[in-house]
């Protein structure tokens, strides 16, 4: 289990990115933690690996301090950061110096994955693309059969249908005891794949709801028209006309979109909440 207990964080003396900030996540689910720019998404996952400390309160992983760097704990974690670096060796070499650090590493997992990525593994890092070597670390993230996977943009730089073969891969290879959080402005990409939504604003975590619970109290409903029957929550352009989230009253399922909640959260949160 991760544990942030009453987080203040700050990378200057001005301000505080983080003030009391509190949040508990139990194992078997995808989380996808989401906010605007500049709210501490990527700094919330260096806090959990321990990459950064905080000024007041605690990050615990199994009930161990991240501050600790235990090395038991961080083998069976793994933060794929959004602006990685990848050194110039062959893939082979990577995997000999990195892979023996994760205890439950799948040789077998990594190249299957890279066969459906369509990335010869004789390759040099320094000579594939952006993309490419994207591919390459999403595989060895995802091989690394960590219980905790943190991963910050995941599909950045990846084709359409890379980021579909990312969706399959991480749901076929996903573990009852694993806590996986994607961190991400690419809510589409991810709408069938996130089974909890967490939004951070203002420092703290706003809202913290599973997706089964929002399918059953929302409905999501597409117009021509602005207007809409019943008494709607929020209304969003699209194209082809609107989409509407409106009360769940007939208990109809409906797919729940991660950007027009964000958005419908961002435009007024109080309102929101009392349907929830």
């Amino acid at each position: 289990m991760i544990n942030l207990e009453n987080l203040h964080f700050s990378y200057s003396k001005k301000k505080e990115l983080f003030t009391d900030l509190n949040l508990q996540l139990k194992p078997g689910k995808v989380y996808g933690l989401l906010g605007k720019n500049g709210t501490g998404k990527s700094s919330i996952l260096k806090l959990m690996m321990g990459n950064v400390y905080p000024k007041k309160g605690i990050a615990t992983i199994d009930g161990v301090d991240s501050r600790n760097r235990d090395p038991d704990v961080l083998g069976n974690m793994f933060f794929l950061s959004e602006n990685y670096a990848t050194p110039s060796i062959s893939i082979d070499k990577y995997l000999k110096a990195n892979a023996p650090l994760y205890p439950k590493f799948s040789h077998e997992k990594f190249d299957a994955l890279l066969t459906s990525f369509e990335v010869d593994k004789s390759s040099n890092l320094h000579e594939l693309s952006y993309g490419q070597r994207k591919k390459v670390v999403i595989s060895f993230a995802i091989a690394t059969n960590t219980k905790y996977l943190l991963l910050d943009e995941p599909t950045n730089g990846l084709d359409i249908p890379s980021k579909s073969q990312f969706r399959k891969a991480l749901l076929s290879g996903f573990q009852e005891e694993q806590i996986v959080i994607i961190s991400t402005h690419q809510v589409r990409d991810l709408n069938q794949l996130i089974e909890s939504i967490l939004v951070i604003e203002d420092g703290t975590i706003i809202f913290h709801r599973d997706v089964f619970e929002l399918e059953e109290k929302l409905h999501f409903a597409k117009s021509i028209s602005e207007e809409e029957e019943g008494n709607v929550i929020y209304s969003e352009m699209v194209p082809g006309g609107y989409i509407h989230i409106l009360p769940n009253q007939n208990g109809e399922p409906s797919e729940v979109e991660l950007e027009v909640l964000f958005n419908a959260l961002m435009q007024n949160k109080t309102s929101f909440n009392q349907y929830l």
